[in-house]
């Protein structure tokens, strides 16, 4: 396969779709408080209504609202006062017409009633007397029941990463257990002997495995469970052995590094000894990335980067992510991680080649600024100086000052 001959980036994204077709990770019954950050795998819908019965959202007393209307602060409407609501407690009170019930925030409605009267607009001349000083409309200050919920009501779809308001969504539905995808298990290798570990102190000519550190750390936040195989030297059995376990006991393979076409790159060659169909891709063309590579060991993928860390770490979002998405059932709101902003100077692009630009955003009164920040893709500080990433497409030859941008912002993109 010839490496100058790189595929087009949304190509390139309808193979690995295509590959990875009927590949999906199994799911697994967990408890609620450890299924943050999980992918449900099948929805989930609620065995109850929410709430399980009329309630008040404030503390006052509850009334018809028809016996309120005309009310003011001039001519007050007249009420008996029958009972009060006890928090937590269910009520056996029925309402008549101008007659009321004490209620704090969430106790039970009584029946008869249909509102609240909010304790800031009414007085208690006595204890048997209320007086409304502003009148309520029907259902006002009040949640019905199965108002939030009702029984029967999808409230976590399938294919959802979970967050805290899920899970307290969840809770509040008496949902204890879920079916999720298990997590993704990603076996990461780095290869190259120049490459040290970090607690080693680098001589010249090495350099600290950087990519084996911000790769795992970005595949644990798409909800994978890394496997750092560690540093592989430029040896090809070595390098092939690795691979092979790494094939085994893993889902998905991610290797960093040995992507290119030098004499020691041997990620080529030590992806087609595995099983079919081999190397599928070897080059992108996209900027950083071009020397990406994606192969298929049976059913487990496999994904060569660059070794820059800044190209590496654009490879992992744009290309890596989309495959555990694909592989986990994850359908992330794409849409809402995308930031509009107004681009500070000119960006030059070339034609044919889709470049995904770190910018750093800027709050202005108008909205955000979208500043590039330039840099070779080795340069590691650039990785921490961005908020997000601009993508221009192959077809644009570039982007223009006051031009309006989106800027993707997370791995959700």
């Amino acid at each position: 396969m010839d490496f100058l001959n790189c595929m087009e980036y949304d190509k390139a994204q309808n193979l690995i779709r295509q590959s990875l077709e009927g590949i999906m990770i199994e799911g697994e019954l967990v408890e609620l408080p450890v299924s943050l950050g999980r992918i449900t795998s099948e929805e989930i819908r609620s065995t109850e209504d929410l709430p399980p019965f009329a309630r008040s959202t404030v503390d006052g007393y509850a009334v018809r609202s028809e016996d309120t209307f005309g009310a003011s602060e001039s001519a007050a409407s007249l009420f008996e006062i029958v009972g009060e609501v006890l928090m937590g407690r269910s009520t056996n009170l029925e309402l008549c017409s101008g007659e009321a019930a004490i209620i704090p925030t969430g106790g039970m409605l009584p029946t008869g009633a249909d509102s609240v009267a909010m304790l800031e607009y009414t007085e208690q001349p006595d204890r048997r007397t209320l007086l409304v000083q502003k009148m309520v409309a029907p259902y006002e200050n009040i949640v019905t029941r199965g108002e939030d919920v009702a029984a029967g009501a999808v409230i976590v779809g399938a294919g959802v990463r979970l967050t805290p308001q899920h899970i307290g969504l969840l809770a509040a539905c008496g949902c204890h257990n879920l079916m999720v995808r298990k997590k993704i298990k990603v076996a990461l290798l780095s290869s190259g002997d120049e490459l040290i570990d970090i607690h080693e102190k680098p001589s010249i000519g090495q350099i600290r495995d950087v990519n084996s550190y911000s790769l795992a750390a970005l595949l644990t936040e798409l909800g994978c469970e890394v496997d750092r195989i560690g540093i592989i030297k430029d040896c090809y059995d070595h390098f092939l052995s690795s691979l092979k376990q790494a094939v085994e006991r893993c889902q998905m393979v991610v290797i960093s590094g040995g992507s290119s076409v030098g004499v020691k790159d041997f990620t080529v060659p030590a992806i087609q000894a595995l099983s079919a169909p081999g190397i599928l891709i070897h080059g992108l063309a996209i900027k950083p990335g071009k020397p990406t590579i994606f192969g298929m060991a049976g059913e487990v993928p496999v994904f060569g980067l660059p070794g820059h860390p800044v190209a590496a770490l654009t490879v992992c979002v744009q290309v890596v992510a989309a495959a555990v998405r694909q592989m986990t059932g994850w359908k992330p709101m794409s849409a809402a991680r995308g930031v509009p902003a107004v681009l500070t100077r000119n960006i030059a692009s070339a034609p044919g080649r889709d470049d995904f630009i770190n910018v750093r955003l800027n709050k202005t009164d108008d909205g955000y600024t979208a500043e590039p920040i330039f840099g070779k893709s080795g340069l590691i500080s650039i990785m921490t100086q961005a908020d997000g990433v601009v993508h221009i497409p192959l077809e644009k030859g570039g982007l223009y000052e006051g031009e309006r941008v989106i800027v993707n912002l997370g791995t959700e993109r």
